[in-house]
């Protein structure tokens, strides 16, 4: 069951929160499906919020693959192995290519209207990656973008895997932020595609320092909000100049 939860903050105005704890790949795909038409309507009303921040760990564990053509023979593991482990395996519509979720890493979809962020998708990929980086280097982790790779990477190991689909003008999709991982699970596929690129997480960067899930979920809601309340700040500066 979606529940917004107060401690992280609901400002609707501009961006409501929606925990969904953890949850199925298909059941939070169709809970996307239902706030991009939220937010869809709210633009034909001219009213609503910006958008929603859905906010998960996918459980059971599930490997997503994307349409693109080599995609699938980046998945390593055969049917017994991925039994064995209870690991499921779903096609995706996002871009990118194949990649692992399950608990222990905070999946985040934001379902967010571009025109009213004043935002094309390149910018919003940045926004995506600053977030994320932001987010780690405040618990310690220095967190940097690589120019040939889309996501957040540490000391040439990747910590947030990104992959979003726009229709209309809205986002679905988002970001997958390794909190405590079981980062075994990423032997099963060639993550994102990229051979010979390690993945890592906060709890292998930070050890016993490494914070609690619902301190990054308030992490990471604090920083989107800011970005978002600050693109609309500037859209309806802009609206009166």
């Amino acid at each position: 069951m979606a529940n917004a939860q107060p401690e992280l903050g609901n400002s609707p105005a501009s961006l409501r929160i929606v925990d969904l704890g953890r949850m199925a790949y298909e059941q939070a795909y169709a809970a996307q499906c239902d706030h991009r038409d939220e937010i869809l309507a709210a633009r034909e009303a001219g009213d609503g919020p910006a958008g929603v921040l859905l906010l998960v760990e996918h459980d059971p564990p599930v490997i997503t693959v994307s349409k693109r053509p080599t995609a699938r023979t980046h998945l390593l593991a055969g049917d017994d192995r991925l039994a064995e482990l209870g690991v499921t395996v779903a096609e995706t519509d996002r871009g990118g290519d194949i990649t692992y979720h399950g608990p222990g890493q905070l999946v985040v979809y934001p379902i967010v209207d571009l025109n009213r962020l004043g935002l094309n998708l390149h910018a919003y990929m940045r926004l995506l990656e600053a977030v994320v980086i932001e987010v780690c280097r405040g618990f310690g982790v220095e967190a940097e973008r690589d120019a040939d790779a889309t996501g957040v990477w540490t000391k040439g190991s990747k910590i947030c895997a990104m992959g979003v689909r726009v229709r209309r003008w809205v986002t679905m999709h988002g970001l997958a932020l390794n909190v405590t991982t079981d980062l075994s699970h990423f032997g099963l596929i060639v993550p994102c595609g990229l051979q010979g690129r390690p993945v890592t997480s906060l709890a292998s960067e930070l050890g016993d320092a490494c914070p609690a899930m619902d301190e990054v979920k308030h992490a990471v809601v604090t920083r989107f909000r800011e970005e978002v309340e600050r693109r609309l700040a500037n859209q309806s500066a802009a609206a009166d100049a």
